[in-house]
């Protein structure tokens, strides 16, 4: 029987030579406190939730690559011949069937961009303020805000138009993203990281040197929160993006759609009684189009919020 020895050729201690024949992933497991069972449930539950995210995106690429009778009658969940995804896609780009393309991408942008800029400022402000000022009614006051989460957004809708019409913001640019500005969980999340990131110590210090607020909060908590606010910004841009339903209560402008108006009224004219053209492949193009965009923002975003998250880890 074999032991192990030590550079300069003394035995081990019986501790590390029962190290040494553990397994590292064993002995990773045990330090964290986890057990392989735990482990391999979860696991099964990241798959589980992969497979039901991506199945409908695959879905929609396959879909792209088909002509409307392949789509009808094929497979669905894999490519026919012949392959028509470039041509696809440009039908997408030229089809001027009540509205372009092109301009429901550039106007999603404008809302999506305003609405995620808006709402991570207002929050990354109500958030520091509700965390680092005593004021009278600060509990009541963000109850109240945590309130409109328990209120659907249907019951907002009509009120919402009711008020754009007297003021003239129906069917406006302004009035279809200042909606998408106000999010009361981004609230709650910046809340939340500016009392447990931004040290009350530091913004004393701040006010000592003769700093005002607003400089403390540009200055000092602004980038301590960084990666709550490319978190809060990713996550409105989304919200903005894929919304449907507060559009299509404000907007009657075809000029003013986003894609996924437009995406809609695409569908409409295929299920239109005796419609010459099919949007079937159309939509599912357009939709995977659509996709890219975010998919880019989430590359192009991540290192900085992955950097920022181990940065806030490190300095408490």
């Amino acid at each position: 029987m074999s032991t192990a020895t030590m550079p300069d050729g003394t035995a081990a201690p019986r501790t590390e030579r029962r190290a040494h024949k553990e397994k590292p992933d064993a002995s990773a497991l045990r330090l964290y406190g986890v057990r392989r069972r735990n482990v391999n449930l979860v696991m099964l539950a990241c798959v589980v939730f992969a497979v039901f995210t991506l199945i409908p995106i695959w879905w929609i690429i396959v879909s792209s690559t088909k002509t409307v009778p392949n789509f009808n009658s094929t497979f669905g969940f894999w490519f026919a011949r012949p392959f028509e995804l470039l041509s696809n896609l440009k039908e997408v780009f030229s089809n001027q069937e009540d509205g372009s393309y092109l301009r429901w991408l550039g106007n999603t942008a404008i809302y999506a961009g305003a609405g995620g800029v808006g709402a991570t400022v207002l929050s990354a402000m109500a958030g520091y303020g509700f965390a680092r000022f005593d004021f009278r009614g600060k509990n009541a006051l963000f109850v109240f805000v945590m309130g409109a989460l328990l209120i659907p957004l249907v019951a907002f809708a009509v009120p919402l138009y009711l008020v754009y019409a007297k003021v003239g913001l129906d069917s406006t640019m302004p009035g279809i993203f200042i909606p998408f500005m106000i999010s009361p969980v981004s609230v709650y999340l910046m809340r939340v990281y500016a009392g447990g990131s931004i040290p009350r110590e530091l913004i004393d210090a701040a006010r000592i040197d003769g700093a005002g607020e607003g400089r403390i909060f540009l200055r000092v908590a602004w980038p301590l929160m960084t990666p709550a606010l490319i978190t809060v910004f990713m996550l409105n841009v989304v919200s903005s993006w894929n919304n449907f339903f507060l559009p299509f209560i404000i907007n009657n402008n075809n000029n003013l759609y986003p894609l996924t108006e437009g995406m809609q009224v695409w569908f409409w004219h295929t299920n239109i009684s005796g419609s010459s053209e099919n949007f079937t492949v159309l939509t599912m193009a357009g939709c995977m189009i659509s996709i890219l965009p975010l998919l880019l923002m989430f590359i192009v975003l991540q290192r900085y919020w992955r950097s920022g998250l181990l940065l806030g880890g490190l300095t408490g």
